[in-house]
């Protein structure tokens, strides 16, 4: 039996007319019988071609404003009736029911008109009913009927229809019904969302539809994709195309240098995730050269970012480094051509966009979910934990520390000076052996830690960690405190003159 079904009669009923006058005249060329509503309807008549209004088949007017339009069973029965079905067949014409073959639907733009902070009221108005229900109909009956259901199909189908004067195959159709219930599901999830970002119901929906495939994921063995509207974020100014792992260094370093907002010049160079470098300066050049003493092998092959315009000067410097991304809010005009001088090399001007309120990860056979930690700590909420405060540069750094302690993998320590990462232990099974590892990877680099800070992501259960951070130089600590042995840690500080300043904040990033 031959599964192909030609296209006799298609009711459009879509948003966007953009890319439609050339399926319609397709159509029309065909000899295809073309129904509609309201704006599409006249659309087709303002192109010449003969168009059957909706109305005409119902015997009913639009109403409501035309909140109903298509809701009727003469139109539902066109769609879902089963060609097949002695019963259906009889139905069909008992009642004059209209076959429809083709079913053309582009959706209210419910999402952007939420972006666009327009009223309640307008955003209820964009929640649409007739054209969600017939992409429904006509993706379940996919046997008798195709389903257009988004502006982004026009395309393809009017290829269909081209190459195959109007026959559509059932592996076409069958296809055709996946995209519109990916289009349909997409958007009941939207506006599930828009409705429990006040509710918060206990479910957890995500729907991403702009999925974008990679090279391969971790590792050259597995598949990579990423979900998400990376242009929204950036602008690409040059370079290959984004890996996986590239992408989990350009969210760390995003988020990392989030916490540098219009702040004096700042420059970060990540490595898996964590810092190797960070610094702050009075200009970009010196920022970047400070952050780049802090771990020169490491940053082989990083991801850089800055919290102001790269410039000519800071460009130079940086081209002579193999990395793979650079970010920056602006690259000067000389700087961008300079840093072009390598074709791999991956330019990312940064966008002010927000970021998502949740963090999201797989776990077991399900998924956990969580508020993003947006707190930043800062010396109004600090608690004087010892008799010895830190002196306003000694502040300075244990908060720099500490933003940067925050964004590293735990368990870790952050050791700073003059507001400059000297060296952190990041990842550690014990506080401990991340101190340790931080004091030699400081000494190795040549970093004087007298009068450093150390920045803890937990509490210190022993005293061990203050003590071992003492005998290295450092002189301030900032830690959350909460530990039922806190005591024993401020006694040893008291006894050796440390400052130590409690957050009350646990940075844990597991």
């Amino acid at each position: 039996m031959n599964s192909s079904k030609k296209i006799t009669s298609a009711l459009i009923s879509v948003f966007s007319k953009e890319g439609l006058a050339p399926i319609v005249q397709k159509l029309h060329e065909q000899n295809v019988k073309i129904y509609s509503t309201g704006g599409t309807e006249k659309f087709i008549n303002d192109l010449g071609i003969e168009v059957i209004a909706v109305e005409d088949i119902t015997d009913y007017p639009s109403i409501l404003g035309g909140r109903v339009k298509t809701l009727h069973p003469k139109v539902f029965g066109g769609i879902l009736n089963r060609q097949d079905n002695e019963s259906d067949v009889a139905e069909m014409a008992q009642y004059n029911i209209p076959q429809l073959d083709a079913v053309i639907v582009d959706l209210y733009p419910f999402e952007k008109t939420v972006a666009s902070g327009a009223s309640e009221a307008d955003i209820i108005e964009k929640i649409d009913i007739g054209g969600i229900s017939l992409i429904r109909a006509a993706a379940k009956n996919f046997k008798d009927t195709i389903c257009v259901s988004s502006v982004d199909d026009y395309a393809e189908f009017l290829e269909l229809i081209s190459a195959n004067n109007g026959e559509i195959s059932l592996k076409d159709r069958k296809r055709f019904a996946a995209k519109s219930f990916n289009v349909s599901s997409n958007y009941d999830t939207a506006i599930f969302n828009y409705f429990n970002s006040e509710e918060k119901l206990p479910a957890f929906k995500i729907s991403k539809t702009n999925g974008q495939e990679l090279r391969y994921g971790e590792n050259p063995h597995q598949k990579g994709f990423f979900y998400g509207n990376f242009d929204e974020m950036f602008t690409k100014l040059h370079g290959k195309e984004l890996s996986y792992n590239n992408l989990l260094d350009v969210d760390a370093a995003v988020n990392l240098m989030g916490e540098f907002k219009g702040e004096a010049p700042t420059f970060a160079i990540l490595k898996h995730n964590n810092a190797c470098g960070i610094a702050q300066r009075e200009t970009v050049q010196q920022a970047y050269m400070a952050a780049l003493a802090g771990d020169p092998v490491s940053a082989f092959g990083g991801v850089l970012i800055s919290n102001v315009e790269i410039d000519e000067a800071t460009a130079n410097e940086i081209h002579d480094l193999f990395c793979e991304v650079v970010i920056a809010p602006s690259f000067s005009a000389k700087a961008q051509e300079i840093l072009e001088g390598k074709k791999n090399r991956i330019l990312l001007v940064q966008k002010d966009t927000e970021l998502p309120s949740t963090t999201v990860r797989t776990c077991l056979n399900g998924v956990l979910v969580q508020d993003k930690d947006n707190i930043t700590d800062i010396a109004e909420i600090l608690t004087q934990a010892t008799n010895n405060k830190p002196n306003s540069q000694e502040l300075e750094d244990l908060l720099f520390a500490s933003k940067i302690c925050k964004h590293t993998k735990s368990n870790t320590i952050v050791l700073a000076k003059g507001k400059q990462l000297c060296a952190s232990g990041t990842g550690q099974t014990s506080r401990v052996d991340a101190l340790r590892h931080a004091i030699e990877k400081a000494k190795a680099f040549n970093f004087n830690l007298e009068g450093a800070v150390m920045a803890s992501d937990a509490f210190f259960p022993f005293p061990d960690c203050v003590e071992i951070a003492d005998n290295a130089g450092i002189s301030a600590v900032i830690q959350p405190g909460g530990s039922i042995k806190d005591q024993l840690s401020i006694d040893y500080c008291n006894t050796h003159k440390m400052a130590m300043v409690f957050t009350g904040t646990r940075h844990f990033k597991h």
